[in-house]
């Protein structure tokens, strides 16, 4: 396998370098001709404003190729009903580069009740409506239509997770791959800084687009294999077991004429590859998933499909994939290899602006708000969690940026960015502290196929030190100007608790008052469809964090997130819950309830009842699925008990589950038996607009410690002198 890749910024530069580094790349005409321009080499199209910040896709990825010695352009939140606003910057000379944003377009349009959002965080004034469904698609096609023969590559976290069939929630059908809906040249995935670069340059060489096929990280579709190459079919490498009385969609063998006799052959049928695999060169071998019509009428197919993409993730391991989209192939490269420690410092020190473009003028841009004086330390996450996309799009290797980076990052928010105080908002990544995390053997990792390191347990291999990041706050919050160092990512407690320094530096001296952490339930059977860990690891890290906080004199408190109708999850399951809620003194002001994000490992539980976790058969196990209104509406009425709009439909079912001995009036009761005026009305009469809506909608958005304790976390009705939920106490 391919172990090393040319470093980011060893490429001779293009030629375009001579105009220097754009104050902040173009969105018009007239800003091309300030910087001397005559044409774009590329330009990125985006749903998201254009935020010149490292947290924004098309900034890193613009800067990135600036950086190269390209010309780039940025189209955001174009016009879509025509291709005016696609011709604004005119004909790149290499390439368009077309995303959807820091979000899914229908994320970030719908909540998981599949109703509009009232507004959009990545657009000024947070407008909602700015963008199209499925964006990708409709912006890539509006490119063809402006320009025929221009290549168009798409990517971000939107093109990165519908790379295959893929289940759409939104639809409730399975989608081909946004490849060919969008009908692209080129799909790249993951944080695609290392693909990118290299096509950029090939296509300058003078290489053809459909010519670029060995790039890690990218799709494409082809007709045929290439010469040495082994095609294996996936039952080889998880073997489903029998399908059904029909013939098996992967034995992939000659026909034969009956039963006892096989029928002739030319010599040109002779099979491609069998059960039996010789050894061979695993950068030379591609694995075919069943195919698009076959995982869109079967979801046992479905979700076998879903667990060899999976086992397929590891970049020191991973085989190409393959999967028939009618009479085409769409071809998917291995990952690319993650970025050294100095490639990462080299993309976060790109010369960023740290703000909107010019053109918004005072627009507020909410999302930009919330990370305006935030610093990402690291990428990757090796948690697993089935609900989460996160190691679908970055990958399971932490890349971390050196200290000295980090501290520059600092100083950089401190000097130059307007509104200032003293106070950085987070200092964290997709787990705050996964920094510097890393198997202990680049060998074991590299042959690894574990889709979690932390789950069932902490794996043996797995350091856990987190000497380097103690080091880092201390250093970060001596730096003079500098007042307080917040962590604001979700925390991974079970890590955390294996280092009570690093657990006494966070409580002592980075918790705004409340620190959100994510149990995400507490019974066993939603927790392994999770892939989290059980109740046992939050109470020892919230004795850490209430002995730590009282030897600060600080009056601090947890925020535990929990998510409804997951996978796995029972009424019963949820009724524990909202017990647990309740005992704690919590009241969730915020419900979050399972979005089947495309190609996430618990979508594939949702659509088809199986756990990919384990192989994949007819008859294995079923998961319990919590699907439809009245049940989803069920789970989050659960998680929010205190809610008295809620206690109508929570009685109707405690009743129906034989507990009702927790209708009353006492502190043992979860509701009571009474109903306040005006309250409990039925869904139809809310939606008329009479009272307020049924429940509040989780974002998701990451949440700030001041959001977080506007709206979190609200003070307990039970008698005088009761503590609020989280509480920092003694036991």
């Amino acid at each position: 396998m391919i172990t090393t890749a040319p470093d980011l910024f060893s490429y001779r530069k293009h030629w375009a370098k001579r105009f220097g580094t754009a104050p902040v790349l173009p969105m018009s005409r007239d800003e091309m001709e300030l910087l001397g321009w005559d044409s774009c080499d590329i330009i990125i199209v985006t749903g998201d404003a254009y935020v010149d910040h490292p947290s924004f896709g098309m900034a890193v990825i613009g800067r990135m190729l600036e950086a190269q010695g390209f010309r780039v352009g940025i189209i955001a939140q174009p016009d879509w009903h025509s291709t005016d606003d696609f011709m604004k910057l005119g004909r790149p000379n290499l390439f368009f580069g077309v995303a959807a944003g820091n979000m899914d377009s229908m994320v970030n349009r719908y909540t998981a009740d599949r109703k509009i959002r009232s507004n959009d965080a990545y657009t000024p004034g947070g407008t909602a409506g700015q963008r199209p469904d499925r964006a990708v698609t409709v912006y890539a096609q509006r490119v063809r239509e402006a320009y025929k023969k221009i290549p168009v590559i798409i990517g971000g976290i939107e093109a990165s997770l519908r790379r295959i069939a893929h289940y759409d929630y939104w639809s409730d059908t399975v989608h081909r791959s946004v490849l060919l809906d969008a009908k692209a040249d080129m799909l790249v995935y993951g944080n695609a800084e290392r693909q990118i670069t290299e096509i950029a340059h090939r296509l300058a060489a003078g290489e053809a687009v459909d010519a670029i096929t060995d790039v890690r990280g990218t799709a494409f579709t082809r007709r045929g294999l290439p010469d040495s190459w082994l095609e294996i079919d996936s039952t080889h490498v998880d073997e489903p077991g029998r399908i059904d009385a029909r013939t098996d969609p992967y034995a992939m063998r000659t026909p034969t004429g009956c039963a006892d006799k096989p029928a002739t052959a030319p010599a040109t049928n002779v099979v491609r590859f069998q059960r039996h695999i010789p050894k061979h060169d695993r950068a030379l071998t591609v694995i075919r998933l069943p195919s698009f019509e076959a995982v869109r009428n079967d979801p046992v197919l479905y979700a076998h499909a879903s667990r060899a993409m999976h086992l397929e993730t590891n970049p020191g391991n991973a085989r190409a994939l393959i999967q028939r989209h009618g009479n085409r192939d769409v071809w998917i490269n291995p990952p690319p290899l993650p970025l050294s420690t100095r490639e990462l410092d080299g993309v976060f020190e790109l010369p960023y602006t740290r703000q909107p473009h010019p053109a918004y003028g005072d627009a507020n841009i909410p999302a930009y708000e919330m990370i305006r004086f935030s610093v990402n330390i690291m990428r990757g996450c090796f948690g697993g969690c089935t609900f989460c996309s996160i190691t679908e799009h970055e990958g399971r290797i932490i890349q971390s940026r050196s200290e000295d980076s980090i501290v520059r990052e600092i100083e950089t928010i401190r000097d130059t960015v307007p509104g200032f105080t003293g106070v950085i908002s987070d200092v964290g990544g997709p787990t705050a502290n996964m920094y510097r995390l890393a198997c202990k053997s680049q060998e074991i990792e590299s042959a690894c196929r574990r889709l979690s390191c932390v789950y069932p347990e902490i794996c043996s291999n797995l350091n856990t030190d987190h000497t380097s990041l103690i080091k880092l706050y201390r250093r970060a919050r001596a730096l003079p100007g500098v007042r307080k160092i917040l962590i604001a990512s979700g925390l991974r407690y079970d890590l955390a608790i294996q280092s009570p320094e690093y657990v006494k530096e966070l409580v002592t001296h980075h918790v705004g008052g409340y620190l959100k952490i994510a149990p995400e339930h507490t019974e066993e059977g939603p927790l392994s469809s999770m892939m989290k860990p059980g109740m046992g690891a939050y109470d020892r890290f919230k004795e850490l964090f209430d002995k730590y906080s009282q030897e600060a004199g600080k009056e601090q408190y947890l925020i535990p997130y929990f998510i409804a109708a997951h996978p796995g999850t029972t009424d019963e399951d949820m009724l524990q819950l909202a017990l647990w809620l309740k005992r704690n003194g919590f009241r969730a002001d915020q419900v979050q309830t399972f979005l089947p994000s495309p190609m996430a490992t618990a979508t594939a539980m949702y659509h088809s009842g199986k756990n990919p976790l384990r192989k994949v058969t007819r008859g294995a196990e079923d998961v319990r699925i919590p699907k439809g209104l009245k049940v989803r509406r069920l789970h989050k009425a659960f998680l929010r008990y205190h809610d008295a709009e809620n206690w109508p439909l929570l009685r109707d079912a405690l009743k129906k589950m034989g507990r009702e001995d927790l209708i009353g009036n006492g502190k043992r009761h979860l509701i009571p038996s009474w109903q306040p005026a005006g309250t409990g009305q039925s869904p139809e009469r809310k939606r008329s607009g009479k009272t307020k809506p049924f429940l509040t909608q989780h974002t998701g958005l990451p949440r700030t410690p001041a959001t977080v304790k506007k709206n979190a976390v609200k003070k307990s009705h039970a008698p005088k002198g009761r503590l609020r939920a989280g509480k920092a106490r003694d036991r």
